[in-house]
């Protein structure tokens, strides 16, 4: 079993990604087969049912992408059936205490190191027959840094064992500061914010991540030292195309 995402990202290397919300395995797929290294599957805001997620796991994988889910929200139950469903990453929403880190740790990690129950499905199976074994060490998992909380208590979160990196949501973070999508990257207090955690990622060894908004955020970022980086997802990419082939038409 080998996470090839999480490797390079354990290597110091960035893993570039993007997500899904389509709902569409099939739009999966092709985000996996164009080179990603990992594949989100947005099960907070995207449009997936479970038999699309399982599909879509089977499709990412055989592209050899990494498939990766946000989940609805920090719980046990829904943590580890993804898991189950062959997940191979998994990102936390509006982690804001250490509290919060440790229940993700909880629902991620088989004892003793957490107390994930043990009944994975063929899904899970197929990467590899030691996937019990190496669960805990291949496992990816990111609490999302997204809130004036969680900035204030994040060298606490990210020193939580069973942690292995954060994934910062921007805009999420702009509106609990009471900041507008126009301050995202650009406001003093947003950036120290930001500044702060990949420096809190540093000192501990955690690996840094942020959710870009597009190709330049992307650049950015990626200068910046974040290595679990995202730069949009299927809608995006099928709209923007499609607009600049018809604008491109129309000249």
């Amino acid at each position: 079993m080998m996470n090839k995402a999480k490797q390079l990202l354990v290597d110091g290397e960035p893993a570039i990604g993007c997500e899904s919300s389509s709902g569409s395995p099939w739009s999966a797929g092709l985000l996996a087969k164009a080179g990603y290294d990992w594949v989100l599957v947005d099960t907070q805001h995207g449009l997936w049912e479970l038999d699309d997620l399982r599909t879509a796991v089977v499709a990412v994988t055989s592209a050899g992408s990494t498939p990766m889910a946000r989940v609805q929200e920090n719980r046990f139950g829904l943590i580890g059936r993804l898991l189950d469903d062959g997940m191979l990453g998994v990102v936390v929403p509006m982690v804001n205490t250490a509290d919060d880190a440790r229940a993700a740790v909880l629902a991620t990690r088989y004892p003793p190191l957490g107390g994930r129950s043990n009944g994975p499905t063929y899904l899970a199976e197929m990467h590899g027959d030691n996937y019990f074994d190496n669960s805990n060490e291949q496992v990816f998992l990111a609490v999302q840094i997204e809130s004036v909380e969680a900035v204030e208590n994040a060298e606490k979160i990210m020193s939580v064992e069973g942690v292995d990196g954060c994934w910062i949501g921007p805009s999420d973070l702009a509106l609990s500061m009471g900041l507008g999508f126009a301050d995202i990257g650009t406001h003093k207090r947003h950036n120290e914010a930001i500044a702060h955690v990949l420096d809190i990622c540093d000192r501990l060894g955690k690996i840094p991540g942020y959710s870009c908004t597009g190709l330049e955020d992307g650049q950015r970022r990626l200068s910046e030292g974040f290595q679990f980086v995202s730069v949009g997802e299927d809608s995006e990419f099928v709209h923007a195309g499609a607009v600049t082939t018809l604008n491109s038409l129309r000249t």
